[in-house]
């Protein structure tokens, strides 16, 4: 391991994180382009790759696990690549300084008011992780305590200290997983100060974000992912528009303003409550939203004949499912809009699509993840016929 690598990140060969921090910014640049490109060489051809003026601290969603050390001491960090062993980070060169600072503050307060950490081994501890939320634009922060039990002995006194050290946050809940699982996130939760969600603003739109919704983590670059997605639509204002996987309703709700009407569809309840708050927030009257399996609720939409002229479609890193790829096929929209986190699965359906009557015209990579081998595509697919 090189001096610089040593210098930027003393964890570097522990975490596996960063598997580009090895690569000044511009060359990563290119070797993610390259990579995209050559994936994506029998459908077309690639724009510019989108990258970030500094690529440092842009994570506003900061996860901890909590644990212990050989000698006793109350560690926090991250988990080692395919391990679960816990490798101690104080600060990071990806996460939002801020966050860090706050994951600090609540493992130094967790000795002076005796909480026990989890033991993943015997199921005993109360505190298991910390999960930190910042709004972009807004300031707006939560804290998010992961316990294993929904008592945290003197919490009035717990959230007194830590607004001390940090004042600007705004909301602070518990979240219960009181289970043996991998899993960060329980089901259960209760709100011990502020109102348990934030708000952030992204392309001029306002958005409620929860503890377990779902929001980009790097706001920043997401905003330019979304101006080009929407951009490659080419709305007019008499659009029918789905957006599926919609999550928090965010690209549907950008789009909104540019189409007749937006349907948004997500697997997630949380999620969909959200991304109907979002609309009602932003005073969005053209966009409804369903909690639904993508792939179904376009079956059943085809069965009904109804008429899309615009998918946007943002799936998980495995991809969209075959129901979804033939439910399209049968809706036939004008145009499809791709974001993918995953040029792999990507490139397998977009062999689907253009084998079934479209053609990629665009296509962009967007750096959401500097110093990391993730990236994200959009690319826009054109009816034929």
């Amino acid at each position: 391991m090189s001096k610089k690598k040593e210098e930027l990140c003393p964890v570097y060969s522990k975490c596996g994180g960063c598997q580009l921090l090895h690569m000044e910014y511009a060359k990563q640049l290119k070797w993610k382009k390259d990579q995209v490109s050559q994936l994506l060489r029998p459908f077309g051809s690639l724009e510019k790759i989108i990258g970030m003026e500094d690529p440092f601290h842009y994570r506003h969603k900061v996860h901890a696990v909590f644990g212990r050390d050989r000698k006793g001491n109350i560690i926090s960090g991250t988990y080692q690549n395919g391990t679960h062993r816990i490798v101690p980070v104080d600060s990071c060169l990806l996460e939002n300084e801020k966050a860090d600072a706050i994951i600090g503050t609540v493992r130094r307060n967790l000795k002076s008011f005796k909480i026990k950490v989890y033991d993943e081994d015997t199921g005993y501890g109360l505190m298991r992780h910390v999960l930190v939320r910042m709004g972009y634009r807004t300031g707006q922060i939560m804290v998010v305590l992961i316990l294993s039990s929904p008592i945290l002995p003197s919490k009035n006194n717990f959230v007194k200290a830590l607004l001390k050290e940090h004042p600007e946050i705004t909301t602070v809940v518990i979240n219960v997983n009181d289970r043996r699982t991998s899993m960060v996130l329980g089901d259960r939760q209760q709100v011990i100060y502020g109102p348990g969600y934030i708000e952030d603003e992204l392309c001029g739109m306002k958005f409620k974000i929860s503890p377990k919704a779902f929001y980009q983590v790097n706001p920043s670059q997401a905003q330019k992912l979304y101006e080009k997605a929407v951009s490659y639509a080419g709305l007019t204002g008499r659009e029918s528009v789905l957006d599926a996987y919609c999550g928090t309703g965010t690209i549907g709700m950008i789009a909104a303003p540019y189409a007749k009407q937006v349907i948004g569809v997500e697997m997630n309840q949380e999620a969909v409550k959200d991304a109907i708050a979002g609309a009602k927030k932003n005073k969005i009257s053209n966009i409804r939203f369903f909690q639904a399996d993508a792939g179904d609720f376009a079956v059943d939409m085809a069965q009904e004949k109804e008429k899309i002229d615009v998918v946007f479609m943002d799936p998980p890193r495995q991809g969209s499912s075959q129901a979804f790829l033939e439910a399209l096929a049968k809706l036939r929209p004008d145009k499809i809009v791709y974001v993918s986190c995953n040029p792999e699965t990507l490139a397998r359906d977009l062999e689907f699509l253009c084998g079934g009557g479209y053609q990629m015209t665009k296509a962009t990579a967007v750096d959401m993840f500097p110093f990391t081998d993730d990236i994200e595509t959009v690319c826009c697919l054109k009816r034929l016929s």
